[in-house]
């Protein structure tokens, strides 16, 4: 018994940190959402956002790397307005009856210190996929004051062209550069 012990402490022992200190995170689909704005003919700033995503976050403190993987619902754009709604799901935008999810892959988190501060990953819309960095704007842990729960939560954001994913209906006078808005509050599985 000694011998097996002593063979699974060493396999143990020289593992990698990550591969026994990375944690599991599962997105609440309550508090994670997407949001976008754009340029509205240079006469306002139109805001909206997607109700309904998952996704799955790996965070390695000690290592200092982690991974991201989230999917949004296209069909679950909303910008106040039904109409509008309508006009953003059709093959004009977001064509969300071909491309019905809009999904961002990591293959890594950038540490400052011992704080999350950026995300590289790939973005997929319309079938495109385009490298973009996402800079953490806000960033904690610890237990939900509701349930206990351990949890993380972050708030990220990002500039894209929406020309360079192929929507380029009403291009210039509804904005090319869209700032994109992520939040996420996760629970750890």
């Amino acid at each position: 018994m000694l011998k097996l012990n002593t063979v699974a402490l060493f396999f143990a022992a020289t593992l990698p940190l990550g591969a026994v200190a990375a944690d599991s995170y599962t997105a609440d689909p309550a508090h994670t959402y997407a949001l976008f704005s754009v340029s509205h003919f240079g006469y306002s700033t139109m805001h909206g956002r997607f109700d309904k995503s998952s996704g799955k976050v790996t965070l390695d403190r000690a290592a200092k790397n982690g991974t991201v993987d989230i999917t949004i619902e296209a069909a679950s754009i909303s910008t106040g307005f039904a109409k509008r709604d309508d006009h953003l799901k059709s093959p004009d935008f977001f064509n969300a009856a071909e491309y019905p999810s809009v999904t961002y892959k990591s293959s890594s988190i950038k540490f400052k210190g011992d704080t999350p501060a950026s995300v590289e990953g790939k973005l997929t819309l319309l079938g495109v996929t385009k490298p973009v960095t996402l800079t953490i704007d806000a960033f904690k842990c610890g237990p939900n004051p509701m349930n206990q729960k351990e949890e993380c939560g972050a708030a990220a954001s990002a500039q894209i062209k929406r020309s360079d994913f192929g929507m380029k209906a009403f291009l210039p006078g509804v904005g090319d550069d869209i700032k994109l808005e992520f939040e996420i509050e996760a629970f750890k599985d």
